[in-house]
């Protein structure tokens, strides 16, 4: 899955080579090494659809996602995401998204988030610099 061609372009923000596995696996380590790293797995039909997690980047809480493309389109990073932030505390939560990455803006927007910023950066995943765009869940109002 994370090494899918079309997924790693609309990611852009990937490994620098999908097909590193020690690398990749040295990863998976670290995360799970880190009590701070909420993360599961995304399932659709009972079957694997890819993961979702959240962690702390430079004192911020993130989130982020993966979803196989086989589960593109019907509504499966929408329930990971919103079942994501059900279980994580923090607010304000952070999501970083390439700017040419329509459908993640969407889910983003659908389940709360609402955009703070933009950069350029470089991306591993198209070879150069591209847009950026963080978004922001922020705190709920209390009796809201």
């Amino acid at each position: 899955m994370m090494r899918d061609r079309e997924a790693i372009t609309m990611a852009a923000f990937t490994a620098e080579d999908p097909d590193d596995r020690a690398a990749f696996d040295a990863w998976i380590e670290r995360q799970r090494a880190m009590a701070d790293v909420l993360s599961f797995v995304v399932t659709e039909n009972g079957g694997f659809a890819g993961t979702a997690a959240s962690f702390t980047v430079d004192g911020d809480r993130e989130v982020t996602y993966w979803i196989a493309r086989h589960a593109w389109g019907r509504g499966v990073a929408t329930a990971a995401v919103r079942h994501l932030i059900s279980r994580e505390p923090i607010r304000p939560l952070f999501a970083r998204v390439a700017a040419h990455n329509a459908a993640s803006i969407a889910v983003l927007t659908k389940v709360g988030f609402t955009e703070v910023s933009r950069n350029v950066d470089f991306a591993p995943g198209v070879g150069r610099e591209i847009e950026e765009i963080v978004f922001a869940l922020p705190p709920a109002l209390d009796g809201a």
